[in-house]
């Protein structure tokens, strides 16, 4: 199951609050682009997950996954930093 670093749970945090979703239940979702390549993946807040997403709740931090990203990510860590300019990247590591 993917996990997510400290960074990642923070910025997921702090996304979360600065959007007008409830901070209780929306997170990060995480799919598969259609248009794109099979392993290419696509980021956006959610209110909720979708009816077949694998939840990943860590440190308060909520990551739907789509169930093809689930599998593409199974094995993986989520990690987050800022590129100085204060644009936030995602990155995904090998634990």
């Amino acid at each position: 199951m993917l996990t997510l670093t400290p960074n990642a749970a923070t910025a997921i945090r702090a996304l979360v609050e600065a959007s007008d979703l409830p901070d209780d239940a929306a997170g990060l979702r995480i799919a598969n682009d259609p248009a794109q390549a099979e392993t290419s993946l696509t980021l956006s807040l959610a209110a909720v997950p979708a009816e077949d997403d694998q939840v990943v709740d860590e440190s308060g931090a909520r990551v739907f996954l789509a169930p093809q990203a689930a599998t593409l990510l199974d094995d993986k860590a989520l990690d987050a930093a800022s590129d100085g300019e204060g644009h936030l990247e995602f990155g995904i590591t090998q634990p």
